[in-house]
């Protein structure tokens, strides 16, 4: 799901992603609604982007 939402709504970007998520941890305003788990979804994105960066690929193909 992480894949798909940093396809479709931050343009392929985990960064994006990440701030987002943050955002809404701290009370700030956040664009998108994530009814998972904020803290256990950022620890996936670090496993997925590393896994992206270690292998020079983009997950979203494999989808």
């Amino acid at each position: 799901m992480l894949i798909t939402v940093r396809d479709e709504l931050y343009e392929g970007s985990w960064k994006e992603l990440e701030a987002d998520l943050k955002a809404r941890l701290e009370g700030r305003p956040y664009i998108y609604k994530l009814a998972t788990r904020i803290q256990e979804d950022l620890a996936r994105i670090q496993k997925l982007r590393g896994y992206e960066e270690k292998y020079g690929i983009n997950l979203s193909t494999f989808i």
